[in-house]
């Protein structure tokens, strides 16, 4: 069994924060505990727009708290993101996540990262091998 807290999170080595400033992500479970997928507490910063791309993950995001946008770039279709939404990248699609306020996401990732990951200039996290 693994039991975590966020505050064990909290200023550990799994507590990841984005070079560009618009994110940080503490990562509860990762590659390395054996559960076929990873688990992520976020927070999408205020006044913030981040570009991802996860080619070579799929993702799922449930926004508990705040309010943005995501916006597909290939289609320009726009979707509203409150609490209690939930997202699903079951196509890999390039996106912008904008953040009207500070947004507390909770997102799982098939392949599991393994917790160092951060996006590229793409918005892509690469599949990294522990």
């Amino acid at each position: 069994m693994i039991v975590r807290t966020l505050e064990d999170m909290i200023g550990s080595e799994n507590d990841i924060s984005a070079k560009t400033g618009t994110w940080v992500s503490r990562r509860m479970l990762l590659k390395k505990d054996g559960m076929g997928f990873s688990f992520h507490d976020t927070t999408i910063f205020a006044g913030t727009t981040t570009l991802i791309w996860y080619k070579n993950h799929l993702e799922a995001v449930y926004c508990v708290s705040g309010e943005g946008e995501l916006e597909v770039i290939e289609t320009g279709k726009i979707f509203k993101i409150r609490d209690g939404t939930m997202y699903a990248l079951n196509g890999h699609e390039k996106h912008y996540l904008r953040a009207f306020s500070d947004m507390r996401m909770v997102c799982v990732f098939n392949p599991p990262l393994t917790g160092k990951e951060v996006h590229d200039k793409d918005g892509v996290y690469p599949l990294v091998e522990e």
